[in-house]
């Protein structure tokens, strides 16, 4: 009886890291707003580091973060590094790629509390005297991410901070605008 209950365990065991290799390596979270504000003006907000204080969503889990920066002011080789709470982590980004009034390319390094290396994009489309913003993460999981994956919605957690977090920066600049 014990032997059917081991052979029995060991199935479900494989079976689950069967599922579990299985996922989709590669994911991408994207979430977009229409912000009443020029191009030019919500570009200035997410390729300056700085500013991100303002609007960055996971600044308000975690206010008490340590947060450094170093390299460029703005744009190509600004970078931001965090150390915060457990719900936070610590990690760092750094702007890969500024194009005014069209893109800007983060390099997400995440350190705690897993490692993982992303990468993020903000658009910026104008249209009929407003900007169409999309924020999008896109990487690759590995084995533990795609577990996490199976009881966790990412895309749900992840994409409702960019809510969030655009929400934050449409109110920032159509006050300015």
């Amino acid at each position: 009886m014990l032997r059917i209950v081991l052979i029995g365990l060991v199935v479900v065991v494989v079976a689950l890291l069967v599922v579990i290799a299985l996922q989709p390596a590669a994911f991408r979270i994207e979430r977009s707003a229409t912000m009443a504000a020029p191009p030019a003006a919500v570009f200035a907000e997410v390729n300056d580091l700085h500013n991100w204080e303002a609007w960055n969503p996971w600044q308000k889990v975690d206010p008490a973060a340590k947060n450094t920066y170093s390299g460029a002011a703005a744009g190509p080789g600004s970078t931001f590094a965090w150390q915060g709470n457990k719900d936070v982590g610590e990690g760092r980004m750094t702007i890969l790629e500024s194009r005014p009034n069209e893109l800007v390319k983060i390099k997400l390094e995440f350190l705690k509390p897993f490692a993982a290396t992303n990468t993020a994009d903000f658009t910026f489309v104008p249209s009929g005297g407003q900007t169409r913003v999309t924020w999008a993460m896109s990487g690759e999981n590995g084995f533990m991410a795609k577990a996490i994956g199976l009881v966790m919605n990412m895309d749900e957690m992840v994409g409702g901070q960019f809510e969030k977090g655009l929400a934050d920066l449409k109110s920032i600049v159509e006050a300015r605008s």
